[in-house]
């Protein structure tokens, strides 16, 4: 039997994807409101539709330069323009920072998809 042995940054990464695929059930995703205002201008299909491709966009995001291989932040272009992604760590009730983002019992994901000019 081969052990894999990862280290913290991978072991963040792998989190962090499974957070961006929709397969970690407590991770959230907020829009930012300049993000939903260039694309959505309300909640009509179409504004929905949109939403839905940058979350599409987001989870087939390549990363290319990931400075601390953690895979926590994105930068892609969606209709021409800009968006970049973020995913920061929570404790389980989203009130303070988690003490350990590796740890997915003590960690809740939260995406933002923004435009450039709201980081």
């Amino acid at each position: 039997m081969i052990s894999e042995t990862l280290t913290r940054a991978e072991q963040i990464a792998r989190l962090n994807d499974r957070a961006r695929q929709g397969l970690d059930r407590t991770a959230l995703v907020n829009f930012t409101r300049a993000c939903l205002a260039e694309f959505c201008s309300d909640d009509t299909p179409s504004g929905l539709l949109a939403q839905a491709e940058m979350m599409k966009a987001m989870r087939q995001h390549a990363f290319v330069n990931d400075a601390h291989g953690e895979r926590d932040f994105g930068q892609m272009t969606f209709h021409d323009t800009p968006v970049w992604f973020k995913i920061d760590y929570y404790d389980i009730d989203l009130e303070y920072g988690s003490e350990d983002p590796a740890d997915a019992s003590i960690t809740r994901r939260v995406i933002t998809i923004m435009l450039p000019s709201d980081y």
